[in-house]
């Protein structure tokens, strides 16, 4: 029974060393490998910034685009301008008196004046882009589909207004918005004892014009962040590629 037991405690021994050595041999061709390797270049906050900001400019370009195109507010339910809230008392007595035709043209024109604008407004919104001081860019890019557009709303909106009510005053004057407007307020301006009214039709214009630009980069950005062919530079695949990783 010894001389059994022996050679096989003897062939066991063996084979714990073997398996141990083979083990080792694995782990140190392993190593190897991996040295080969470069080592996985982590995102930095700068990165994320300037793929932020790149976003945002295609977003824009492709939303200025869009916007402008014909019937590109006016035929849109989402970016569509109405009649003017605060005048709703003079929409009613127009159409009441038989100028509802005057009242559509009008609210056509009203579009038509946005869809003029838009097509000066990327150099407006890439200028205010360039100029957004970002700090915790991951925090953007980690937040909400809409982030970077709620951060460029958030920054900007105030110097936008300034810079783009120019672009719609020129953009109102192309379409002869007045002309549409002009015979319903006179009208209804005579009707006694109601309270006069003279809404600021280019702040009016300008604020929704502005609505509809940021609502449609909000569109764009949700694309660049869920969908990779929608990444168009080398900075956007690198940055929103990383989301998915």
């Amino acid at each position: 029974m010894k001389k059994i037991i022996l050679p096989a405690l003897t062939i066991l021994m063996l084979a714990a060393c073997t398996s141990q050595q083979i083990q080792q041999t694995a782990n140190a061709a392993k190593s190897v490998v991996t040295a080969g390797k470069p080592a996985e270049n982590p995102l930095t906050n700068d990165e994320v910034i300037n793929g932020l900001r790149d976003a945002l400019t295609v977003g824009t370009n492709n939303s200025s685009a869009f916007a402008s195109k014909v019937d590109g507010y006016y035929k849109n339910p989402a970016l569509f301008i109405p009649f003017p809230p605060e005048a709703q008392k003079v929409k009613d007595w127009a159409v009441k008196f038989g100028m509802g035709s005057q009242v559509e043209k009008f609210e056509m024109t009203l579009n038509k004046a946005a869809e003029e604008a838009a097509k000066d407004a990327a150099p407006v919104f890439i200028n205010a882009i360039k100029g957004m001081s970002i700090g915790d860019g991951f925090a953007i890019l980690k937040g909400a589909d809409n982030a970077a557009t709620q951060y460029l709303k958030d920054k900007t909106t105030a110097e936008l207004k300034t810079k783009f009510t120019p672009v719609v005053q020129t953009a109102i004057n192309k379409v002869e918005l007045t002309k549409y407007w002009n015979p319903i307020i006179t009208g209804y301006n005579k009707v006694p004892f109601v309270e006069k009214q003279n809404p600021d039709l280019t702040a009016y214009v300008t604020d929704r014009a502005l609505q509809g630009l940021f609502k449609l980069i909000a569109d764009e950005e949700l694309k660049i962040r869920k969908d990779p062919v929608a990444r168009v530079t080398d900075i956007l695949k690198r940055v929103f590629g990383s989301l998915t990783k």
